[in-house]
């Protein structure tokens, strides 16, 4: 099962602010931590103090402190990547390098004597992780995960960060992304415009993109890269990465019925899997409800995306729940009782034959 995280930066907040906020994501059974020690321009001890009271304070609550570093910061420290030791005492569950060395280095860190975990940079679509397998790497302490892009317009493509997770999944590494806080206002560097690792995330809801990641199946881990997400988004990430099957936001029409209501609301959707390019269909519904009334209305042409249900006119077919795929006429025995929210409407294109899914209102 994979695990939910969040970041912090001490440099550029206090501890008691991180302190509550780690208790926060506790509660909600997060167990991941990123933070980033990619610039130590303060006095040297001071800054690995408040770090490593952090580090010492997330431990206690079982989480796992992942320590963002560059090979730049190894030479400042006087640390060799053959001594791990550093981060050993500072409580560190892994060193993730912002830059890589050249395989070799990355293989033979991941043989240290602490079982301290090594995360290399996914997003760069190189054969680097091809050339550090070549090294024999402890696998088991060899994980990827995707960059953040603070800069509007700067994040991944989908098509590239499919291309480069399936990379990592070959070897079935574990695998991280980052999703974006609206509550959240700082990260590392004094500019962000949030900190997401797909461009396409930026705006959207932070548990659509949690069920985006899921979804793709190329994701064991999700973190939030900015700081402070707010308790209700915690919430929602918990509920969207931790939901026995997706869900898919639904704005109704003012006029659906109390049946069709429940036939949307009330039962778990199976996209049947002799599919058809118009309409994923949810066919139970028809067998349950086969003695309720489905009247008809709202009976205008259908839009990818809208939510139908068979009317009466439809014979056997009454009370069947669909989805429109494509644009298509309608002959008056089909109601358009609501649409996918905009902003899920892309997962429609995630969902697969013969998976299970939930349909829940949107809260506007």
């Amino acid at each position: 099962m994979g695990k939910l995280g969040i970041s912090i930066y001490p440099e550029r907040s206090t501890f008691e602010k991180d302190k509550a906020y780690l208790d926060l994501a506790h509660k909600y059974g997060f167990k991941r931590v990123f933070t980033s020690l990619l610039q130590i321009n303060d006095d040297q001890e001071k800054v690995l103090a408040d770090f490593t009271e952090v580090v010492t304070y997330a431990n206690s609550l079982d989480m796992e402190v992942m320590v963002d570093i560059n090979p730049s910061l190894f030479e400042q420290l006087g640390i060799s990547y053959d001594d791990l030791s550093f981060f050993h005492k500072m409580g560190a569950y892994g060193v993730r390098l912002d830059v890589g060395f050249t395989g070799a280095e990355e293989a033979r860190m991941t043989r240290n004597p602490y079982g301290i975990k090594i995360e290399i940079n996914m997003s760069s679509g190189t054969n680097y992780v091809d050339n550090i397998m070549s090294y024999s790497p402890n696998t088991d302490n060899l994980l990827g995960s995707h960059n953040f892009y603070p800069h509007r317009y700067s994040g991944l493509s989908y098509e590239h960060f499919v291309y480069c997770s399936e990379k990592f999944r070959k070897y079935n590494l574990n695998t991280m992304a980052f999703v974006n806080s609206h509550a959240a206002t700082f990260g590392p560097w004094p500019t962000q415009d949030g900190l997401c690792s797909l461009e396409d995330h930026r705006e959207l809801e932070i548990a659509t993109q949690v069920k985006h990641l899921v979804l793709t199946g190329l994701i064991d881990d999700i973190l939030v890269g900015n700081a402070y997400a707010s308790e209700a988004e915690l919430k929602a990430m918990n509920e969207a990465f931790f939901a026995p099957y997706p869900t898919i936001k639904v704005d109704v029409y003012e006029d659906i019925t109390e049946n069709e209501r429940i036939c949307l609301f009330d039962n778990l959707h199976s996209y049947r899997g002799d599919r058809s390019a118009y309409i994923l269909r949810s066919t139970m519904t028809r067998v349950y409800y086969k003695d309720k009334d489905f009247p008809a209305h709202n009976t205008r042409d259908m839009e990818k995306g809208d939510v139908l249900i068979d009317n009466v006119g439809y014979g056997q077919y009454k009370g069947e729940t669909q989805i429109a795929l494509k644009a298509m006429k309608n002959d008056g025995r089909v109601n358009v009782v609501g649409r996918i929210a905009e902003d899920e409407l892309f997962l429609l294109d995630f969902l697969k034959p013969w998976s299970n899914f939930k349909m829940i209102e949107n809260q506007k």
